[in-house]
């Protein structure tokens, strides 16, 4: 019997890959063994990604829809089409979103003695306290606007919740006051947070929307009206900067006058209560200019990004059981670094693991008077940027120390021009990036006389110098002084001074733009002529995201041929798995747990003598071809095995792992055991650590 194979490879389209990715968060929050107070963290989680989606992939298609149709004709795919099945499908998850804190979140909070209530459930005693505290604590923070005659324009602000007001009604019909139409933008982050937490009564627990404490005293503002009604509004702006992608002239200037245009940016999307009255809509489109494709029918509360400020409560039974840092089994707990990297290679597994050993790092090499210079990339910067703070000294300390900022980490640009003009200011050399390409890699180098001769130290990650995505990414990096190694990384750094293309420098990197791709292409052929002599060959991937066409096509060569191909894909995958003929060896699944999965690691059979590369680049033609990005063999075998052992664990996960279809894997299984490699993880992690600690 010939084999099945299909006329045109099948591909998923890439913005309904996103959405159903989107859909494995929200799966979470309609866990019952996923801890109450976490679940409500993982509708903020779906609320917020929606939020950035609109901002940016729904902003680009309708930028796409507008060009000429010769210009479309170009593309391939119909904008206009894509965009039509997108927001339909955003339309059913609201709806589920909606469902799932209805009638699932709410009532079992209620058991827990967690009552979120509105202005309409106060008794007496509750009413005079919501407003005595909003006479305290929000009136003075409350600035209407009229939408009448005088006002030209209303401008609202990105991703702000606004209350509309409609007054109606008038308590003196003499005077003939007029129906208006106010807009307030809610003061959440000058409040303190989104809730109000009333007092207990008994074991009962209350909290209020800050919306609902200004329903319940709207007509202490308004006193000449009968009729009071407030609504929400809430617009998301498009996100995409306008950039030339070079480096020529004052990009730091670029970037504060394109930050400035996303706050003025075009409407991608105005969310809108359903109850509000047709008027006050009007109203709003008129004095904003959103038209009807810009709208989004939400419900009474707009931002649930905003529950991740929901009170705790003094409740730890509904979070997660605590996982204190594990204290690294082969790195000194205290102590210089240097000499420790010096003696082998270590492992670092984040969020398990404490991310100050990299702050360490950097600060005894600030203090070390035998370092000359300190090389790092910095992707993603925290606003309180400790890693930032020990460059500071190190520049300070007379070390030589360059910075290559990526300036266009979208919505972190801010945070990265503060550290950029500190450290510009101390006397860093501050490189803003390479002209058409983002630089994405994560690599620290710090330079060290020892012997007369330069010794060089390096940290590679698959995760951000960023103390607080540390704490929630599952990232995995690597310190060592393997000459082979460093000696490539610091050719990377060399790029970033020379420009000059550094293909055919590196034997052990795998380094976009330049030979990334292409390698990964080798090791794919070189799979495919171990089975074509008849020996085992098989590939495993772990991804955020896989969508770059010519890379999806390889692995189904590969699959034609017989390779086993596993995905363990976080986020968007456009290969479509289990097809006959196209992809019968590939299988794929995701997991969503309590940690954001962001390692991203390569394995490749290689006859029996596995090659296992760890990298910062999911494949996406962007990361392939766009970015500066690197990929790096983990050459210590009980490294190499440690990675694998926690790589598999996450194969035999049963517990937090999804199909292709969003289906559930393997929890039927009940002789397997449940597997939860999160979980695992920890746990072995920990044994480690603990064996170490007793050898001493």
């Amino acid at each position: 019997m010939e084999d099945i194979k299909p006329a045109t490879p099948q591909l998923l389209n890439r913005e309904l890959s996103w959405l159903a990715f989107n859909r494995r968060v929200l799966q979470e929050a309609q866990t019952p063994a996923v801890p109450l107070l976490e679940r409500l963290k993982f509708l903020a989680i779906f609320s917020s990604n929606l939020d950035e989606y609109f901002k940016v992939r729904v902003a680009t298609l309708r930028r796409l829809v507008k060009l000429k149709k010769k210009t479309l004709a170009k593309l391939g795919e119909d904008p206009a089409e894509q965009l039509s099945a997108l927001l339909a499908e955003v339309g059913r998850q609201q709806q589920e979103f909606g469902d799932t804190f209805r009638n699932q979140i709410l009532p079992e909070l209620r058991e827990q003695h967690i009552h979120l209530i509105s202005e309409h459930d106060l008794n007496e005693e509750q009413r005079a306290w919501v407003q005595q505290y909003f006479r305290d604590n929000v009136q003075d923070l409350l600035s209407p606007v009229i939408l009448d005659d005088n006002l030209h324009h209303l401008f609202l602000r990105d991703q702000s919740v606004y209350l509309t007001v409609y007054l109606t009604h008038p308590v003196d019909k003499k005077k003939h006051d007029e129906e208006r139409v106010l807009a307030i933008e809610l003061p959440t982050k000058r409040h303190g947070g989104r809730f109000v937490q009333l007092p207990a009564q008994g074991e009962d627990r209350y909290v209020m929307f800050l919306d609902d404490v200004i329903r319940c005293c709207a007509h202490e503002l308004f006193p000449k009206y009968k009729k009071v009604q407030v609504h929400a509004i809430k617009l998301s702006r498009d996100a995409e900067l306008d950039i030339q992608e070079e480096v020529s002239g004052n990009m730091l200037a670029k970037i504060k006058s394109s930050l400035q245009k996303r706050e003025t940016g075009y409407p991608a999307r105005l969310l809108y209560d359903p109850a509000m009255p047709k008027e006050v809509l009007r109203a709003v489109m008129q004095k904003t200019g959103i038209g009807k494709d810009e709208l989004v029918e939400g419900s009474r509360y707009h931002n649930f990004r905003d529950f991740f400020g929901f009170p705790d409560l003094g409740l730890p039974h509904l979070k997660y059981e605590p996982q204190p840092e594990l204290p690294h089994p082969t790195l000194p707990r205290s102590g210089k670094m240097l000499p420790a990297i010096a003696e082998r290679d270590h492992l670092l597994h984040l969020p398990y693991q404490s991310f100050d050993y990299v702050t360490r790092l950097i600060t005894e090499a600030a203090q070390d008077p035998q370092v000359s210079s300190v090389s790092i990339t910095l992707y993603r910067v925290a606003g309180k940027s400790e890693v930032a703070k020990a460059l500071l000294k190190a520049a300070k300390n007379g070390k030589q120390v360059t910075v290559v900022v990526e300036l266009k980490a979208r919505f972190d640009e801010e945070s990265n021009m503060f550290w950029a003009e500190k450290l510009q200011k101390a006397g860093a050399n501050v490189i803003f990036g390479i002209p058409d390409l983002k630089v994405h890699s994560k690599l620290l180098l710090i330079t060290r006389a020892e012997e007369g001769q330069n010794k060089l130290y390096a940290y590679l990650s698959t995760g951000n110098f960023n103390e607080v995505t540390s704490g929630i990414y599952a990232d995995h990096g690597v310190f060592t002084a393997r000459p082979e190694l460093t000696r490539e990384v610091a050719e990377v750094f060399r790029y970033f001074q020379d420009r000059q293309d550094k293909t055919g420098q590196f034997e052990h990197l795998l380094v976009a733009p330049f030979e990334l791709r292409e390698k990964l292409n080798a090791l794919i052929d070189h799979e495919i002529k171990l089975v074509q002599k008849g020996k085992d060959a098989y590939i495993i991937l772990k991804l955020n995201a896989l969508q770059d066409e010519r890379m999806i096509l390889k692995l189904y060569e590969a699959s034609q041929a017989g390779v086993r191909v596993e995905l363990l894909i976080r986020g968007i995958s456009c290969l479509v798995p289990d097809l006959p003929g196209q992809s019968e060896n590939i299988s794929q699944r995701g997991m969503v747990d309590r940690y954001l999965e962001h390692a991203r690691v390569y394995v490749f059979g290689n006859g029996g003598e596995e090659k296992v590369y760890v990298a910062s680049s999911d494949w996406m033609a962007r990361n392939l071809d766009r970015r500066v990005e690197v990929a790096f063999p983990i050459l210590q075998d009980d490294l190499r095995a440690e990675v694998r052992y926690l790589l598999d664990l996450q194969r035999k996960d049963n517990v937090k792992s999804r199909d292709f279809h969003n289906r559930f894997i393997g929890q039927e299984d009940v002789e397997a055991g449940r597997v939860q490699a999160q979980l695992e993880t920890y746990q072995y992690l920990k044994k480690i650590a603990t064996a170490k600690k007793r050898k001493k």
